[in-house]
């Protein structure tokens, strides 16, 4: 297939290059190369390179930034977003877009279903809802890809830096009361190279199995890194951050695998081989 893929300068568009070039033509862009809130340049853009499909990995994720930028928030992940399913309706090609469990206001006590209720409470949640909602008006065939948590090797994130700050402390605070599935991005491009081999649209939940808290998380990477630190855990209200974040974000993959595909491995799996490669 011919494949245009936005953002793959990113965390996650690295890893989409990686599981995808052996077997597919990529047409591969950047925010500088395609700016996607430009909407008559993005139609453009995808009539003259007239991809098989589009993955949106292009994104703006700083989710305090969002708080503090609220436009460029919503002219990315939102109007963005539809600009490219304008333009994958011109050429009637199937879009690929990357969202977050942020789309849910963290109140629940269970795994969430696609189906779960919808209501974030941050900037970026709302944004990128805005690019979801708009998929689903536009289009027909579309994948949304909810995940959350993510790490990878190409980009900044949480076991990055908490490996960093353990050089130079003994004891590091970490929030106690956020919950979600940390998801590492080479998993998540596969799953994404596994899903455009099938028609199967619609959305889909997609993060490496089990969950923990980002405390949780920070003693697992310490004790994998085989660092002493002592993980101090603290409210989500005495870190005092801009953005409002769920408390509770776990994701049940349950349409993938109703779908036939095999659950990705557990978070844990996954943390230990990252590590292992960067320490």
């Amino acid at each position: 297939m011919k494949i245009l893929v936005t953002g793959s300068n990113g965390m996650l568009g690295h890893d989409l290059i990686d599981v995808l070039k052996d077997n597919h033509e990529l047409i591969l862009t950047t925010s500088k190369t395609l700016d996607i809130t430009d909407k008559d340049k993005v139609i453009e853009f995808i009539r003259e390179n007239n991809p098989d499909i589009v993955i949106n990995s292009a994104a703006y994720t700083d989710v305090d930034g969002c708080e503090e930028n609220q436009d460029i928030a919503y002219a990315v992940n939102g109007y963005g977003v539809e600009n490219l399913a304008l333009g994958c309706r011109e050429v009637d090609c199937p879009l690929v877009h990357v969202s977050t469990d942020y789309v849910f206001d963290g109140t629940a006590r269970d795994p969430i279903r696609e189906d779960g209720k919808i209501g974030p409470i941050s900037v970026y949640g709302k944004s990128k809802l805005k690019g979801e909602e708009a998929i689903q008006k536009i289009l027909d065939k579309f994948f949304i890809v909810r995940t959350a948590w993510l790490y990878g090797i190409n980009g900044g994130n949480f076991p990055k830096t908490m490996l960093e700050l353990a050089k130079n402390h003994s004891e590091i605070t970490v929030v106690y009361d956020e919950v979600g599935t940390p998801t590492y991005t080479p998993d998540l491009a596969y799953a994404i190279s596994q899903l455009i081999d099938t028609d199967y649209y619609g959305i889909y939940h997609i993060t490496n199995s089990g969950h923990c808290s980002w405390c949780e998380f920070a003693r697992y990477i310490f004790e994998v890194a085989g660092s002493d630190v002592n993980v101090i855990p603290v409210t989500a209200s005495e870190f005092a951050r801009p953005a409002p974040r769920p408390h509770y974000s776990v994701l049940e993959n349950k349409r993938w695998i109703d779908n036939g595909f095999e659950p990705l491995r557990h978070y844990k799996d996954a943390a230990k081989e990252y590590i292992e490669l960067i320490k």
